[in-house]
């Protein structure tokens, strides 16, 4: 980000200057949601900056800048030669056109539950972190301030939703391992654990990275180094048992979150028996009830408790297209897709 940002004050700056303009570093890149490492400078790092220009003006400012570049900065070259960036570390667009490639719709048009819901959360933190070096146009702060998170009622639907993948699953792990099935046992545990962290960032009012980043984004939220050790041992228990136990621990400390944003009013937080069989769980159903029943919305309050599109489905191929992600939220949940 400190290279990006020193291109484009430096050199980019200027040779935009005869244009109005908007800069940042946001969309697709480690370096957008500051995970990058060392280990990144081997494909598709250096100096970057995405510049929006008024309508019309794509070409012209992207011959003015992109022909004028240096061949390096600061040690990189300015130009990439692998993989999705192959081509010139400036990237001119305009906002609309950018913006609908990567949510499928242009917030600046209004935005309804198919928008909000069909969104990724890789995409929406690609858009709402990063950096604006420079906003000319005076659009681009207030589409992100405007992303940044959900509506009280659609966060309360997702929160609802995300409770319910895990009320889906959690006697499992035990059921697995009664049976003598401590792989499967392990799958489910493992599954679970990522529904927690999901859960426990979005709590936070944080979109989930993508699988990559996601223990990392949840080492970054403060409070979370007992949630990460209850997972940790969930994940590396030998027993349903210890597995039980570490998920346990960790469904109490989500139980307690829950409580403290008081979104609803306070629920027990101790786990219990399954029924009348011998696993613990913390009943995620209370909790998706809960939330459901503060929703205000006759339209939020009706949908199916399916959720959003990273909730649907885990298909990258899906996730990454906004045309195809769009169309099956939208399907899912009833709504029309403008």
């Amino acid at each position: 980000m400190d290279l990006s940002r020193d291109f484009y004050t430096q050199v980019v700056a200027p040779l935009a200057e005869p244009y109005p303009h908007s800069a940042a570093l946001i969309g697709p890149g480690s370096e957008v949601l500051a995970f990058d490492t060392p280990r990144s400078v081997d494909h598709d790092w250096g100096p970057r900056v995405l510049v929006f220009v008024e309508p019309g003006a794509v070409e012209q400012v992207r011959e003015q800048i992109v022909s004028r570049l240096p061949e390096r900065f600061g040690g990189f070259p300015t130009t990439f030669a692998y993989h999705e960036r192959r081509g010139p570390g400036v990237q001119v667009a305009e906002l609309g056109p950018w913006l609908r490639e990567r949510l499928g719709f242009d917030p600046r048009e209004g935005m309804g539950l198919v928008d909000w819901l069909s969104a990724t959360w890789q995409s929406l933190a690609e858009v709402t972190l990063g950096e604006v070096f420079h906003d000319g146009l005076g659009e681009l702060e207030a589409v992100r301030h405007r992303l940044r998170w959900y509506p009280g009622d659609v966060w309360r639907y997702v929160l609802a939703c995300q409770w319910r993948r895990i009320a889906q699953e959690e006697p499992f792990p035990g059921r697995c391992g009664e049976v003598g099935d401590e792989a499967g046992s392990a799958v489910v545990g493992a599954r679970l654990a990522r529904e927690v962290m999901r859960l426990a960032l979005l709590m936070r009012r944080r979109y989930p990275p993508y699988a990559k980043w996601l223990g990392s984004a949840l080492a970054r939220v403060p409070g979370s180094a007992e949630l990460a050790e209850a997972l940790g041992a969930a994940l590396a228990a030998r027993s349903w048992r210890e597995r039980e136990a570490g998920l346990c621990a960790a469904y109490e400390r989500l139980a307690g979150l829950h409580n403290r944003i008081k979104l609803t009013e306070p629920l027990e937080v101790a786990v219990r028996p399954f029924h009348d069989r011998p696993f613990r769980v913390i009943g995620g159903d209370r909790f998706a009830e809960a939330l459901m029943a503060q929703v205000g919305d006759p339209v939020i309050a009706a949908l199916p408790p399916v959720g959003c599109a990273d909730q649907l489905s885990d298909s990258v191929d899906l996730l990454t297209r906004p045309s195809l992600a769009r169309p099956l939220t939208a399907a899912a949940l009833g709504l029309h897709a403008a």
